[in-house]
């Protein structure tokens, strides 16, 4: 099973502009309104989550992650920090 950052936007472009702030090179997607991305390591995540949710006022994004088959928990300003502290005390490697 991998854990699954799913990026959505309404404006055309704003996820390729997070992603290429966030990887420091260009990116250039298929889709300008979804990115998705599947991870081995969970913990891998909690950069991606913090670093959106640090730049919120710059990107208009949604993101949902997924940890279980199936169920999918959308990442907002409220609960970022407590699921980064999940998952480290889920996945402690």
């Amino acid at each position: 099973m991998y854990a699954i950052i799913n990026l959505y936007s309404d404006e055309k472009g704003e996820i390729n502009k997070f992603l290429s702030q966030y990887y420091n090179k260009q990116i250039h997607l298929e889709n300008d309104l979804k990115w998705e991305n599947k991870y081995e390591n969970p913990i891998e995540l909690a950069d991606m989550i913090g670093g959106l949710i640090d730049n919120n006022d710059k990107y208009h994004i949604n993101m949902w992650i997924s940890l279980d088959e199936d169920a999918f928990l959308n990442v907002t300003d409220d609960n970022a920090d407590s699921i980064i502290r999940y998952l480290y005390e889920r996945f402690p490697y």
